[in-house]
């Protein structure tokens, strides 16, 4: 057994070590001076309680993407000299952001031990690469992000910081499965290397028939396809939809996960999952042939998920209503109901409408996943989402996106449980416009605009808060804009009471909302690494029957000139046009 001595190295506060919503997200040339990664891993240590730490269990994995392997290396060593028991690292570092949270909840180690936080590398669905993103952020022993109390411990503490403790521990191989034990000033110290997925693919298991989806995956007259973007969800898919459930190897494409993400950007959206979406039939020319029926995309870290029929774009604020409306009957795990559901602010409306026709408790929160954890913890929710391509239950305190895919499937195979043996399918369009005609549809679009210089986007928003004050005034603008868009009957910036633990969060986004139920609100977001990014969220409710097969962007046009105009959008960031719109 390899001995080990703990040294104190002697270090300096590094400016803007703030964690956002989703943890620290800096370049990776930020991220490899010296003591970078330290000073946040250690201040990170020094927020949490004594017992979270000495003699603790704790993960330490991630999407791959560059630098992760090093930071591995640099983390356990930290763990070991702060007194942590032993480390669990999925093999090749390998661990999606959701199945950390499995591991956490659900994983024993081969020496009966528990999980109870873990280090999380991952910059979600930024690039990578040397002269791209890495991420880092601590999750708590529920298996969630760390709440505002723990990051808000732990920025402080990067400001003061003036030591960290490490190891002389060597580097360990954690390309093989296995148990490493050293001996260091307080005892043993273990890193167990384990399958990145066996733990992921038996929750799953535990949750869906896969025995339907598979009926559905291997009948004649359904087609599937499923795009990783070169992340971690590569890991999962040929496992889960090859091996369970009987897909062709064929309908994997860029499922090898890699550290830049073959030089993609690992967004599942219509802008940067190209190929995917021209294999759907829905890129400029369709010259592919016969689309499949069900396409779908992950994220770096397989958080997030895009859904997508045959020449169809479902959008991820429909995608948590339809699945939500549908979980009971098609979904082994909610068979008993469900508690409740949530959505981000910014999401739709349309799982409220869902949650007033099935009479379910129904909760709008900040952006940012905690704040779902805590509502699950609670028991009042089970199904939740956010527009950004994030949804999920509470099997897990992260949004998961092959659960998602899975809950989709599900859905399809329960509708058709009597058309797979050659019958006409109920399509994944059919399912949406199904949906729309019995609950009405939310048109909507977000606009991105990142990189905006940080400055003149803090004004933009202040501006925008300050116009709240005289609601006319604001109407005389719409009005200016456009004669036949309703009138704006409320403005506020968002502020959330969480109801299990009382606190309170502020500035949460600036709303607008309109007499007949459409919306503009607007946010800085936290999760770009340069810059600023202002979303800006426009949304169009349509109960009318003959009215809900428009165009989106015929039936949102007017709200969107009159969102550019009321922001004075151009003026502030001097951009045209949004980088993104989904």
């Amino acid at each position: 057994m390899v001995l080990f001595n703990v040294s104190r190295v002697q270090t300096k506060p590094f400016d803007g070590q703030k964690p956002g919503t989703s943890g620290l997200r800096k370049k990776v040339k930020v991220f490899v001076q010296p003591h970078y990664l330290e000073n946040f891993v250690q201040a990170t240590f020094n927020a949490l309680t004594a017992e979270k730490v000495r003699g603790a269990t704790l993960v330490v994995s991630g999407d791959g993407r560059y630098y992760s392997k090093d930071a591995i290396q640099i983390i356990t060593k930290m763990a070991a000299a702060n007194g942590v028991r032993r480390i669990w690292v999925g093999q090749n570092g390998l661990l999606s952001t959701p199945a950390v949270s499995a591991v956490i909840r659900e994983r024993t180690g081969v020496d009966g031990s528990k999980a109870s936080g873990a280090f999380i590398l991952t910059a979600s669905h930024n690039p990578g690469g040397p002269n791209e993103d890495f991420g880092i952020k601590y999750n708590m022993e529920n298996g969630g992000p760390a709440p505002e109390g723990i990051t808000d411990k732990i920025y402080e503490n990067t400001t003061t910081i003036k030591e960290y403790l490490t190891a002389d521990l060597p580097d360990f191989d954690i390309s093989t499965n296995g148990v490493t034990s050293f001996a260091g000033p307080e005892g043993q110290f273990d890193v167990e290397v384990f399958d990145c997925a066996s733990d992921y693919v038996k929750l799953m298991k535990s949750i869906f028939d896969f025995e339907a989806i598979r009926k559905l995956l291997t009948s004649p007259n359904f087609t599937f396809c499923y795009d990783a973007l070169h992340g971690v969800a590569g890991a999962y898919a040929s496992r889960i939809f090859v091996e369970e459930l009987g897909a062709q190897e064929s309908s994997l494409i860029n499922c090898t996960p890699k550290e830049d993400f073959g030089g993609g950007h690992p967004d599942p959206n219509l802008t940067y999952a190209k190929e995917l979406v021209a294999r759907m039939g829905l890129g400029k020319s369709d010259t592919q042939g016969e689309p499949p029926e069900f396409g779908a995309a992950a994220d770096g870290d397989a958080d997030r998920n895009m859904v997508l029929g045959k020449r169809f774009f479902v959008t991820p604020s429909d995608s948590v209503a339809i699945i939500a409306a549908n979980a009971v009957d098609a979904i082994p795990y909610f068979s008993a109901g469900l508690k409740g559901v949530a959505r981000s602010m910014p999401t739709s409306a349309a799982l409220d409408v869902v949650a007033k026709h099935l009479n379910l408790k129904f909760f709008e929160v900040p952006t940012g996943w905690k704040f779902f954890g805590n509502l699950m913890d609670a028991g009042l929710c089970s199904v939740c989402g956010e527009e950004s391509f994030g949804t999920g239950s509470d099997h897990i305190r992260e949004k998961d996106g092959i659960w998602a895919v899975l809950a989709w499937l599900s859905i399809l195979a329960y509708k058709n449980k009597d058309n797979l043996g050659g019958g006409k399918l109920v399509t994944v369009e059919e399912i949406v416009r199904q949906h729309w005609a019995k609950y009405g549809r939310h048109y909507y679009t977000r606009y991105d605009y990142e990189n905006v210089d940080a400055g003149k986007a803090k004004e933009l928003m202040a501006y925008l808060v300050k116009l709240q004050s005289s609601l006319p005034e604001v109407n005389e603008i719409v009005k200016s804009a456009r004669s036949d868009v309703s009138k704006v009957v409320h403005g506020d910036e968002f502020e959330y009471k969480d109801p299990v633990d009382g606190s309170i969060s502020k500035h949460q986004g600036i709303r607008y909302l309109f007499e007949d139920g459409s919306r503009l609100v607007f946010r800085l977001s936290g999760t770009g690494s340069e810059g600023a990014t202002i979303r800006l969220y426009i949304e169009q409710y349509e109960k009318d029957p003959s009215k809900i097969g428009r165009e989106s962007q015929d039936a949102l046009g007017p709200l969107v000139e009159v969102a550019l105009k009321l922001s004075k959008m151009q003026e502030y960031t001097g951009r045209s046009a949004p980088t993104v719109i989904t």
